[in-house]
């Protein structure tokens, strides 16, 4: 019979029994000692074990490893192939433990452990073409109960797999051939794994079969939301299992949070509706719908549900530390979005207001109070919420810096905010983080020089800061001055960061100013494209109405200005050029 093996037969442990013994003393016993059990464990095994042993404890584990193997396969024990395997894991040699659990399932050829390890250690290995060999045996011999669930799991032990569609060639052979109460877990793991394939047609009408084998159950309809966004036919699946069931509340919310990334969110709304009717107690949809209402900007439909879901969240209730936690969230997440809505009808005190409820409350929910309070004219209360504690860390305190000096800077208070940047590089000398900041807020005081140091100390500390070669350009294409050299700075700012739009953004305006109109439209059309912010807006929209579009420059501003009415580049742009939108 197979010999037991445990790492309590370590070398260690079996010399320390061994000179145990050999050092005690004569003495005669108080009882007479019980026939000895003989042990399976032969001499040569023995030794065989100890040495494999020493040999891993010395730093061999190649050849602790052959020894071993060696042994397991003398013996056909489990747990020693066990051991072998894990030997071979633990130096990083997959192909070994792949080799040691083959033999592991050719000495026990009905283990559900050896051929589990193997497709384990096959789809580490990235070997999908060897998997219906061990697949088809590890159906044969798991019990009858567990084959589903091996089969509904083959998905996730794969979903790493860099070929997903080698996968799907492997194993869906084995999984068309399952029958009867295999079936629907072989359609589900096969749809998983074409949809996982890019395959999405095929996984749908795999879905469908599923669904129709089994009416009642939830995969299908799992595999159905996650099929929407590249078959919206698989809808049809959903709402008539929604309109058969209507209290399937989970699918529903599954479903509306689908509409939701799929940019759909009246219909959204509709279903988190539908669910704050039929389960009202239950703060989540609310949330829902007040974030789908306030992204439409219907505050005061926002507003409701929102205080809806804090009425629910509000009220104490037991539950797990993760349920516990998931209320807290919630009532953060309620108050921040009460907080916009409160912002977005103009009562910038409510919206401070209900960002004080926020428990726990970072750096950023402390910026966004400062701004607010700065904004109803108590810019002193507000830089004190930014200060840092006594007893913060250098990280915490830097980041407080920079926020005061953001605060500042949007004010527009640019002499203090520098004030506040030279501080923090005293503090923190040689971050060219800050430095590059303090640069910045040279150039709005229209200190060029001082700002020219700056951002090149920036270089020569940091060579690779594309953002200080960047401004540097820009700065000098802004003034009209040094435009060769500009347009040098920001070509070498774009190598180190291709692509980039602010970049980008930069080059098309030095072009602009040295004249070159239609390279200068090409350049920020691409840089809108990539970042459609209003200070881009702001270059594309001034040269396409120099060069004559000025529809079309109307138009970019237009944009811009509905998502940053208050920027500044784009203000100044439309106030120079006399244009009101």
């Amino acid at each position: 019979m197979p010999l037991p093996f445990r790492r309590a037969a370590s070398a260690a442990v079996l010399l320390a029994a061994l000179q145990a013994q050999a050092q005690t003393p004569d003495a005669a016993p108080a009882v007479p000692a019980s026939p000895p059990l003989n042990s399976a464990m032969d001499a040569p095994l023995f030794y065989q074990l100890l040495i494999g042993e020493l040999e891993l404890n010395g730093g061999q584990p190649g050849v602790a490893f052959q020894v071993l193997l060696d042994a397991a396969r003398r013996t056909g024990d489990e747990e020693l192939f066990k051991r072998v395997v894990n030997i071979a894991l633990q130096a990083r040699a997959g192909d070994q433990a792949l080799m040691a659990a083959r033999a592991w399932a050719d000495a026990q050829p009905n283990s559900v452990d050896a051929h589990q390890t193997v497709m384990q250690l096959l789809a580490l290995l990235n070997k999908p073409a060897e998997i219906p060999q061990p697949l088809t045996a590890l159906l044969r011999v798991a019990p009858e109960v567990q084959r589903p669930g091996l089969i509904a799991a083959l998905p996730r032990l794969f979903q790493r797999s860099p070929d997903p569609k080698a996968v799907l060639a492997a194993l869906a052979p084995v999984l068309q051939a399952q029958a009867g109460a295999l079936k629907p877990a072989a359609l589900f793991a096969e749809a998983r794994l074409a949809l996982a394939a890019g395959e999405s047609a095929r996984a749908l009408t795999l879905t469908r079969e599923l669904a129709a084998a089994m009416p009642d159950g939830d995969d299908a309809m799992q595999l159905a939301i996650d099929l929407l966004p590249s078959q919206p036919q698989a809808e049809e699946l959903i709402t008539a299992r929604l309109q058969q069931k209507p209290d399937q509340h989970g699918l529903r919310q599954a479903y509306g949070r689908a509409l939701v990334q799929a940019q759909r969110p009246v219909d959204a709304a509709r279903e988190f509706r539908l669910l704050t009717e039929s389960t009202p107690d239950n703060p989540a949809p609310w949330l829902a719908l007040g974030a789908i209402e306030l992204d439409q900007k219907h505050i005061p439909a926002a507003e409701a549900a929102l205080r809806e879901s804090l009425k629910r969240l509000d009220t104490p209730a037991a539950g797990t530390d993760v349920e516990i936690r998931a209320r807290a969230e919630g009532r953060q997440s309620a108050w921040l979005m009460l907080s916009q809505a409160a912002e977005q009808r103009g009562d910038l005190k409510a919206a401070e207001a209900a960002l004080r409820k926020v428990d726990g409350a970072g750096l950023d929910v402390n910026f966004r109070r400062a701004s607010l309070l700065a904004r109803q004219g108590k810019l002193a209360e507000g830089r004190k919420l930014l200060q840092p504690a006594a007893d913060a860390s250098d990280q915490d305190a830097r980041a407080s810096l920079l926020a005061e000096a953001q605060l500042l800077r949007e004010q527009p208070d640019y002499a203090a905010a520098l004030a506040v940047l030279k501080a923090a590089t005293e503090r923190f000398p040689g971050d060219t983080d800050l430095i590059y900041e303090q640069a910045m807020m040279a150039e709005k005081l229209g200190q060029f020089d001082e700002m020219e140091a700056l951002l090149r100390h920036v270089i020569e500390l940091k060579p690779d800061y594309h953002h200080a070669y960047n401004a540097l350009g820009y700065s000098l294409a802004d003034r009209n001055v040094r435009l060769a050299e500009a347009k040098q700075l920001i070509e070498h700012a774009l190598k180190l960061a291709p692509g980039e739009p602010v970049i980008v953004d930069s080059l098309g305006w030095v072009e602009f100013r040295l004249g070159n109109l239609p390279e200068a439209a090409k350049l920020l059309r691409q840089a809108h494209s990539g970042r459609p912010d209003a200070e881009i807006a702001a270059h594309l929209g001034e040269v396409l109405w120099a060069s004559g579009a000025q529809d079309e420059a109307r138009r970019v501003w237009q944009e811009a200005a509905q998502r940053d009415p208050r920027n500044e580049a784009l203000r100044e742009t439309l106030g120079r050029l006399k244009v009101k939108l």
